[in-house]
């Protein structure tokens, strides 16, 4: 069974296009949790509108925050896999079956992606390269965060040491990706799987230039080394 779990506020935009590349992937038995963070615009409302009993929404944690969203999201999964996504990027047809191959083997992977505008025209052919991500669990836990959740996908062991998420991290993925590289079997692979939009009103800042200090990202680091080693292990 596949868990897709989506974290929304105010996507009324894009959600559709979005859900639909996703649903048309899934089987009879899999499921979309929606946990909507207090939408003021259409967003539910077009979700219901699919008429899919895959999807299920729930409503989230109400901290202005995506962490806790996809927190509450990934707490509702019962799926033997869970995939992250967000509420307006758009799934190539082949993510599903090619991220389950890899899942045979490995408990977490993070895909390349396809960096288009709100349009959907390309602005950079690989987020890799635009990132300059790198493979290798203490390079992207200490000089270049390369876990970007839309692009994640992790099975259900993974799930025991991830949650509930500790107090202090600075996003969701972080932490997702360092415990799976340490704890677990992480890979990057190097297929494109989605069309991974920046428009200008993103929840998420990753591919823009960073808004933290030195200092600050140093005590982002060190919270997640220090809730590994104490709160997790």
């Amino acid at each position: 069974m596949i868990s897709v779990c989506i974290a929304t506020y105010n996507g009324e935009k894009y959600i559709k296009e979005q859900i639909l590349s996703i649903l048309q992937q899934l089987g009879n038995n899999d499921e979309v949790i929606v946990s909507d963070d207090g939408s003021t615009d259409m967003t539910i409302q077009v979700i219901k509108g699919l008429n899919d009993s895959r999807i299920k929404i729930i409503d989230g944690a109400h901290r202005n925050s995506p962490i806790w969203n996809f927190e509450k999201a990934i707490n509702q999964a019962n799926g033997d896999y869970i995939f992250l996504s967000d509420q307006d990027d758009v799934w190539l047809d082949n993510k599903i079956n090619i991220s389950l191959g890899y899942l045979k083997v490995y408990d977490c992977i993070v895909s390349d992606a396809i960096v288009v505008d709100g349009d959907l025209n390309v602005i950079q052919e690989s987020f890799y390269e635009l990132n300059k991500t790198k493979d290798g669990k203490f390079y992207n836990m200490l000089i270049k965060n390369g876990y970007l959740g839309c692009c994640m996908a992790f099975n259900r062991k993974v799930l025991s040491s991830i949650l509930p998420f500790p107090a202090n991290i600075p996003m969701h993925d972080i932490w997702i990706g360092n415990v799976g590289a340490l704890k677990y079997k992480l890979k990057f692979i190097p297929e494109k799987l989605i069309f991974y939009r920046r428009h200008g009103n993103n929840n998420s800042t990753t591919a823009c230039r960073s808004k933290y200090s030195i200092l600050k990202k140093i005590m982002f680091r060190w919270n997640i080394i220090k809730n590994i080693i104490f709160y997790k292990m």
